[in-house]
């Protein structure tokens, strides 16, 4: 196993992908050797020394991608460090809050509770309405979503130096 980090996601419409690249380009600024990856497109993860697994929230749920990815490698998960993140909400405040309390998908939850994460966080989400389809956008405006990019680009730093720091302290 190469000392390598996988930062692996499943995103819609590239709100959560970006996130991903931007915590893999953070973890490779401070020395730690990261590949940014779609879950969907990861075989295996016995190549990497730990993983990073994100998704993007609808109606509280991860994507499938990243539920697959999670419950398919458990075992392999279990025997790493793993942080797992998730991208949703739009507006101002605590994600966590927006979302009534909603931190993690209960469907996935005792997957992560046997895997022991390091770390579980829940970053703001972006909604560009050119990218929805008509439905998307009728169901933005009848819950009445804020609309924009609400992600926080330093809080997502913070957490991938972090991150980096756990790491470079455990090789």
């Amino acid at each position: 196993m190469e000392n390598k980090v996988l930062v692996a996601y499943a995103s819609k419409y590239g709100a959560t992908a970006e996130i991903a690249e931007h915590i893999g380009r953070t973890l490779r600024a401070s020395g730690v050797t990261a590949e940014v990856k779609p879950a969907e497109q990861v075989d295996d993860v016995s190549a990497y020394a730990a993983v990073v697994l994100g998704s993007a929230v609808y109606a509280g749920q991860w994507r499938k991608e990243a539920s697959a990815f999670l419950e398919t490698n458990e075992r392999a998960l279990a025997e790493r460090p793993v942080w797992l993140f998730s991208s949703g909400p739009t507006g101002d405040g605590n994600p966590s809050e927006i979302m009534h309390g909603w931190r993690f998908p209960e469907a996935q939850q005792p997957v992560a509770d046997r895997i022991q994460p390091r770390d579980v966080v829940f970053f703001h989400g972006a909604i560009d309405m050119k990218k929805l389809s008509f439905p998307e956008k009728l169901l933005v405006r009848g819950i009445k979503a804020p609309v924009g990019d609400f992600r926080n680009w330093d809080s997502i730093s913070a957490w991938a130096n972090a991150m980096a720091t756990a790491l470079r302290a455990s090789s």
